[in-house]
């Protein structure tokens, strides 16, 4: 029985939880040490090229589909990662759903849709997940680029509903010649906790007609699950779908509870029930996570790391498991986030597998940066009552570990996949005196973008926002960080800061969080973008800043530019004016956490290289002293709030060009206000209006195009940026 904490009911409470070894039982055997290969008919996934072949099967073949898609999904991960967990819960209900309803017609909404997989496998993209020369076939979600089968590209949560209402809508709108058939939003894996979702609940009842929404309940999130309304579905399950209350009749919607969720035949005669069903329902599923995982050896008890399942001693394939039910307050268990060795139930690590071949490598920025500002601020919560680190469902990902979140105790929340939430939440804190920390991914965030704007920042709350993975990456379409700078630079009243090393990152997050009433705390919200992997990887290679091996003086002097331009990286004062900075307190021991660094003074060329891009800054420099014998001015400007006019004026002495570098959306993006700096201060000696060059990405939406392919193709790169200069003289 699980404990009172966060699941609204009472440690009193008497209820039977369904045992995982009769939960497990039902599921399909993995074949052993078996890996299906596309094209070979002894194996019934590789004859699947569409639903109809799904329809075709003889009732006793789908369990042996079931045990061949399983098997492949566990291989798969080996070899390529990805969302394996949630993918292995869904294997029988995906199955189920291809064999009752006539997708196309009948429209499948995944979400989140990371639980996908298995839904493309039988639209004809098996070998997609067969063949590893084709693993980059598809994305890691649905895209209507990719099938018929996928109805949008939705790469985030909580909106399936929504979606699914607005094609309700229109075939109930436009009759039989819509095309529209039965309308199925599949949602779960915890993006039930997401408001949105809690508001197509709302209009789904209203609006009525034939909507079937599927609940994945695998009684865990990315993390674990968090909220009220997890204590009345534990009920649920205990009651076998009959317990009060039960939040899906409260919004008047029909319910139907299958607690074989991993039982192919039972969710079959489930969907058959409901199919063509003329309002609203819900059909509850009880899943297991990683259903699979623990057939497998652990890493820790093979030789050598093979990308194949090891074969498997239990009659079922799935071992019975009782990881399940913990009573820590973040409900999974004890694994440590290891993406390595994912296990059945609430397993944390089980969200995101990392293939074999990433074994042994060190920490992504993400993890590493993450880790690093956890250390920074758990000293401080004994003293500091009100200091809360606040992670709408994405810890591990961020370096918040399981044994920092234990220690942090009520330091720590997760408030589920709930970022507007979680925004509004810290704003809420931060107005009683509070100091709380929001932490994401710079794609996530994008969701609560209105309470940036209100509870946030027109509210000028203390609320300090760790943006992980902001600028290019190699990511699918719907996960770039491309466009955090666009949307946080532009908000009036925050303050986004671009650290360029570990020392100014720490430093930013002591600025951004002193204690309420400091007299060096800034005015209002603090954005601080995490540095990412080129800044990292300068960190452990000195040689990739060859102009300051990393080295930056505490307070840099320049015989040519004013010492106003220069930074220290001690205390550090708010104090600005609008619009460009302009530093009026000068006190000892204060740094101006807005005036841009110059770590090299030079003449002819000023290179300003913005976080990410800082290093290519000091490489490009050095290409040209080499190469041209030009010894540039290189900046690290370390925020994008507001522009340094000291340093920009500075610069119209000997400086013919001045180069702008920013790893993300140039349109709309801060290397651009350089350029309208200069052309709206234009002065009447022409020779003391430099000429700016803005590299940056395009205004675009990528889809795992590898980071190196990226700086390519917008000229960040040393031979370009190069080239680009010498070629205006």
């Amino acid at each position: 029985m699980r404990s009172a904490s966060g699941n609204g009911f009472d440690s009193s409470d008497s209820f039977a939880v369904s045992g995982a070894a009769e939960r497990t039982a039902r599921l399909h055997d993995i074949p052993p040490s078996i890996t299906p290969s596309h094209g070979d008919d002894s194996h019934l996934l590789s004859r699947i090229a569409s639903p109809a072949d799904v329809k075709a099967l003889a009732p006793n073949e789908l369990a042996e589909l079931c045990r061949e898609i399983r098997t492949t999904l566990l291989a798969y991960g080996h070899q390529h990662g990805g969302h394996i967990g949630s993918n292995l819960g869904m294997v029988e209900a995906t199955v189920a759903l291809h064999r009752v309803f006539d997708s196309p017609r009948d429209r499948i909404v995944f979400d989140v849709s990371h639980q996908s997989y298995v839904h493309k496998m039988l639209t004809g993209r098996a070998a997609a997940y067969l063949d590893p020369d084709r693993f980059s076939e598809v994305t890691g979600f649905t895209n209507p680029d990719e099938s018929k089968h996928d109805q949008f590209v939705l790469g985030h949560t909580g909106t399936s509903i929504s979606l699914a209402c607005g094609l309700v809508k229109t075939r109930d709108m436009e009759g039989p010649n819509s095309g529209i058939g039965n309308v199925i939003a599949v949602i779960g894996d915890g993006s039930l906790s997401s408001g949105v979702a809690f508001e197509g609940l709302n209009n789904a009842a209203e609006q009525g007609g034939n909507l079937i929404i599927v609940f994945n309940d695998n009684e865990m999130s990315i993390a674990g699950d968090f909220g009220g309304m997890y204590g009345p579905l534990a009920r649920l399950r205990a009651s076998g779908g009959t317990a009060q209350p039960n939040l899906f009749n409260a919004f008047g919607l029909d319910y139907r509870y299958v607690e074989a969720g991993n039982d192919v035949s039972a969710l079959v005669a489930a969907f058959e029930e409901v199919r063509d069903i003329d309002h609203p329902v819900v059909v509850h599923i009880h899943t297991l996570k990683g259903a699979g995982y623990d057939g497998e050896e652990t890493h820790a008890d093979r030789q050598t790391a093979s990308a194949s399942p090891v074969s498997f001693d239990s009659p079922t394939g799935v071992h019975p498991t009782d990881n399940v039910n913990h009573s820590e307050p973040w409900h999974s268990d004890h694994c440590n986030l290891s993406d390595h060795e994912p296990h059945e139930g609430q397993c944390e690590a089980s969200h995101w597998q990392n293939p074999d071949a990433a074994i042994g490598k060190p920490d992504d920025p993400r993890k590493h940066y993450g880790k690093m500002a956890m250390a920074a601020l758990e000293p401080r919560f004994a003293a500091e009552p009100g200091l809360v680190v606040i992670s709408p469902a994405t810890p591990g990902s961020n370096g918040i570990t399981h044994e920092f979140r234990e220690r942090a105790g009520a330091h720590y929340v997760d408030t589920g996949i709930t970022e507007s939430h979680a925004v509004a939440y810290a704003a809420g804190i931060a107005r009683a005196g509070g100091t709380p920390v929001v932490a994401t991914t710079a794609s996530f965030f994008q969701r609560a973008y209105d309470q940036f704007f209100q509870e946030m920042s027109l509210n000028r709350s203390r609320v300090t926002v760790l943006d992980f993975l902001g600028g290019l990456s190699g990511s699918d379409n719907t996960h770039s960080g491309a466009y955090d700078v666009t949307m946080f630079s532009n908000i009036p009243g925050a303050t986004m800061l671009v650290p360029t090393s570990a020392r100014d990152y720490l430093a930013d997050l002591a600025w951004a969080t002193a204690p309420a009433g400091s007299a060096d705390a800034p005015a209002g919200p603090v954005v601080i973008r995490v540095p990412g992997e080129a800044i990292l990887a300068a960190e452990r290679d000195a040689t990739l800043l060859p102009v300051t091996g990393g080295q930056i003086a505490d307070r840099p002097q320049s015989a040519s530019l004013p010492a106003s331009a220069s930074s220290a990286s001690g205390g550090i004062s708010a104090a600005t004016v609008r619009g460009t900075v302009s530093v009026t307190a000068q006190h000892a021991g204060v740094r101006h956490m807005l005036d841009w660094r110059v770590n090299q003074t030079g003449s002819h060329v000023a290179i300003i290289g913005l976080g990410n891009a800082y290093p290519l800054a000091e490489q490009t420099a050095a290409a040209l002293s080499a190469d041209y014998g030009i010894t540039a001015t290189v900046i690290d400007p370390r925020q994008c709030t507001s522009l340094d006019s000291d340093v920009l004026e500075s610069l119209r002495d000997g400086h013919q060009q001045v180069i702008t570098l920013e790893d993300g959306q140039l349109e709309g993006g801060w290397g651009e206000k350089v350029t309208a700096y200069y052309a709206n201060h234009h002065v009447s000696d022409g020779s003391r209006n430099p000429h700016v060059l803005n590299f940056g990405a395009a205004k675009e939406f990528t889809d795992r195009v590898p980071l190196g392919e990226l700086n390519e193709r917008y000229g960040l790169t040393v031979e370009q940026v190069t080239e680009a200069i010498t070629r205006c003289f």
